[in-house]
């Protein structure tokens, strides 16, 4: 992402923060920037901050505790300046609000720091319904079919103000069999056991396709990579759009 007009300085109280992620900003940065034009639509005053870094989810769902508490206290003080954190993510919004105070003890400093920060934190599709987005176009109501994630479900519980979002949008609620059930990716799970990621992948296309869906849109772009590498290499007739992308299409 082109972060270079963008100002490298302390952000005044009422700035919004936008938490783009690693993925999102490495190979998915078109999602970043409908977050960008969604939270502007707000009439919001948003900031990427340049010093933002990966939320040390790999090296805590690893068990490198100290290590994640390093990045944790990075991200920290990169993102307190800010009134709120917004995050097009469930896996990285869930990270900062529920894991970062527990790296932290009782009476550490770093613990009330981490706490500040994660009540301020939000996933994109809670803030936006939170505060009042309307769309401005609908979109095809028969071609979706919307993958929940298991961040968006069990991290931030945010998952219906999703499916509230896209209703809004045109989009009407696009269940599939097995709608809850885990994409097999998981981060490091799908590296560590690619057999049994690779099935629950092909499961869940095949389930999709089951009910004549053939765009899948998510809130969490690991999800949707995952997906769209087996698809791709299956020679699978899908579209994968991340939530932002869906929101702001004319």
């Amino acid at each position: 992402m082109d972060y270079q007009n963008m100002a490298n300085t302390p952000a005044p109280d009422n700035k919004v923060a936008l938490y783009v992620t690693c993925l999102i900003n490495a190979l998915r940065p078109q999602a970043a920037h409908a977050s960008l034009k969604l939270l502007g639509s707000l009439g919001l005053e948003v900031d990427v901050p340049l010093q933002q870094t990966c939320c040390g989810q790999p090296a805590y769902n690893g068990g490198h505790q100290e290590q994640a508490r390093s990045v944790a206290r990075h991200q920290i003080q990169v993102l307190e300046p800010y009134s709120r954190v917004v995050v097009p993510s469930g896996s990285c919004a869930g990270m900062l609000r529920n894991h970062y105070p527990s790296l932290f003890k009782t009476g550490d400093p770093w613990h009330q720091r981490a706490v500040d920060v994660a009540g301020k934190t939000h996933e994109l599709s809670e803030f936006l319904l939170q505060e009042g987005w309307q769309p401005s176009a609908t979109a095809d109501p028969l071609a979706w079919a919307h993958h929940t994630s298991c961040s968006c479900r069990r991290e931030t519980n945010s998952h219906l103000a999703a499916e509230q979002l896209l209703l809004q949008k045109g989009i009407p609620s696009s269940d599939f069999p097995e709608q809850e059930v885990c994409c097999g990716f998981g981060g490091a799970f799908s590296t560590k056991f690619d057999e049994i990621s690779v099935r629950m992948g092909n499961n869940k296309l095949d389930q999709i396709e089951s009910v004549h869906r053939f765009k899948v849109v998510s809130a969490d772009f690991g999800c949707l990579m995952h997906l769209q590498g087996l698809a791709d290499r299956q020679g699978r007739d899908l579209e994968f759009s991340h939530l932002a992308e869906v929101l702001v299409m004319e």
